[in-house]
C-alpha cells in the first residue's frame, strides 16, 4: 500500500482582510477542483488552520489532531492506495480561506469566523462535523499590570488575532464589559507575535488561548480573565468542513472521513484515554498540566462532542449576525443549509453513538433541563 502523509506548513497573512482575500465572485477554482464522476480519490487533501508543531508534526485540541496523531484517516484508506495530505497553516482560519478558494483542499478543519467569511463572499462549502468546540478564551496582562479584569482594557493596547475564531467571542466578551474593540488600542497580532509583545511589553494585555498559560507558569504573564468560569458563549467554536465539489463527486470518501474522526471522537471521550490525550497534545509544545488545568472539571464528552446540536447552532447563527454587525461580512446567510448532516448521522448509526454525547439546548442548559 502506498500510504502517503504529506505534512505542508504554509504561512499567509492574516486578519479579517486576509478571511476575505480573494473570495469574491469566487467560484470557478474551488468549485470546480474536484470535478465531477464517482471514482475514488487518489489524493485527500486535509487543511488545518494551526502549524504543525514538534517532530512528527503535530496540532492539538480537537478530535481531528488525535486522528492525525494516530493516523487513523490512513488507516482507513489504507486498503484504497488513497494518499492523505496535510496541509498546516500559520495564518490559521484565513489562510485556510485561500487555499479553499484556490482549489488547493478538499477537506479542512477551522474556526467559525472564518468560515462564516468565506461562505459569505461565495465559497461553496459544507460543514460535516463540529470538533474543537468550546475552547477557552484567556485574557493575559504583565504580572505587575494594573489591569484585573476585561473592564480594565478601556484604552489599552490589546492583541487580539483577527480572523479567527476568537474575534467574536472577544467581541461578545467586550461587549458584555460594556465596551467595544473601539474603546481599546486593538493591534491584530497571531499568536506567537502576540505572546511575544507581551513579554516585551510593547502590549497592556492579550486574548489567546491556553498558550498564555504557559507565560503565567514563567513568570511573564498573569491570567486577567477565563472563560472557563462563564458563559459558553464566550467560548470558541470549530468545525471539519468539506468543498461541495468535492462532497458532490465522492459522498462515499467524505463519509469514511467523518466516520473516522467521529470513532476518534469516541476514543477521546472516553475518561479513561484524557491522560493519553494530554499527553498526545504534550507533544506540540504545551506541558500536560497546561490541558489538565484547561480541561479541569469539564467532560470530555462536553469538548469532543460531534454534533451540531441547538446549542452550537445557536452559536453559528449568532456568528453570522456578529460577522454582519461588527461589518467583518457584508451578507448574512442561513446557517441550517450550510450544515450537512447526512455524513455525521450515518457515522452515528454505524458506530451505534447516537445517544452517547449529550444535546444542548440553545441556551446552553442540557437537553431536558
Amino acid at each position: 500500500m502506498d500510504i502517503q502523509r504529506r505534512h505542508l506548513v504554509i504561512g499567509a497573512a492574516h486578519g479579517a482582510a486576509a478571511a476575505g482575500l480573494g473570495l469574491a465572485g469566487l467560484g470557478a477554482s474551488a468549485q470546480t477542483a474536484a470535478g465531477t464522476g464517482g471514482a475514488a480519490p487518489a489524493t485527500i487533501r486535509l487543511g488545518v488552520a494551526q502549524p504543525a508543531i514538534g517532530n512528527p508534526p503535530g496540532f492539538y485540541g480537537s478530535s481531528i489532531s488525535i486522528a492525525h496523531a494516530k493516523g487513523w484517516i490512513e488507516e482507513e484508506f489504507a486498503r484504497d492506495n488513497t494518499k492523505v495530505e496535510w496541509f498546516f497553516f500559520k495564518g490559521a482560519g484565513p489562510a485556510v480561506n485561500e487555499a479553499l478558494t484556490t482549489g488547493q483542499l478538499d477537506i479542512a478543519f477551522q474556526g467559525d469566523l472564518p468560515a462564516i467569511i468565506a461562505r459569505s463572499a461565495g465559497l461553496k462549502t459544507k460543514l460535516v462535523l463540529a470538533t474543537g468546540i468550546r475552547s477557552n478564551i484567556y485574557l493575559a496582562a504583565p504580572p505587575d499590570s494594573p489591569i484585573q479584569s476585561v473592564k480594565d482594557l478601556r484604552g489599552k493596547r490589546v492583541a487580539i488575532f483577527k480572523g479567527t475564531n476568537a474575534q467574536l467571542p472577544i467581541n461578545r466578551l467586550l461587549e458584555a464589559h460594556g465596551l467595544s474593540e473601539k474603546d481599546v488600542r486593538v493591534l491584530n497580532l497571531d499568536t506567537a507575535a502576540s505572546k511575544a509583545a507581551l513579554a516585551t511589553r510593547d502590549i497592556d494585555a492579550a486574548f489567546g488561548g491556553l498558550d498564555l498559560i504557559t507565560l503565567r507558569e514563567k513568570g511573564t504573564a498573569k491570567i486577567v480573565y477565563s472563560s472557563k468560569n462563564d458563559s459558553a458563549i464566550f467560548t470558541r467554536q470549530s468545525h471539519v468542513l468539506v468543498t461541495e465539489a468535492f462532497a458532490q463527486k465522492y459522498p462515499e470518501t467524505t463519509g469514511r472521513v467523518v466516520k473516522a474522526i467521529v470513532g476518534t471522537a469516541r476514543w477521546a471521550s472516553d475518561e479513561a484515554n484524557r491522560d493519553e490525550v494530554f499527553r498526545i497534545w504534550a507533544r506540540t509544545g504545551f506541558p500536560l498540566p497546561v490541558w489538565q488545568e484547561d480541561y479541569a472539571g469539564e467532560p470530555l464528552r462536553v469538548r469532543f462532542n460531534p454534533q451540531f446540536d441547538p446549542f452550537l447552532v445557536a452559536r453559528y447563527r449568532d456568528a453570522v449576525d456578529q460577522a454582519y454587525k461588527f461589518r467583518l461580512t457584508r451578507a448574512k446567510f442561513d446557517v441550517d443549509p450550510w450544515i450537512d448532516r447526512r455524513f455525521l448521522d450515518a457515522a452515528l448509526k454505524d458506530l451505534k453513538l447516537e445517544t452517547y454525547w449529550p444535546v444542548y439546548q440553545a441556551n446552553g442548559q442540557p437537553l431536558g433541563a
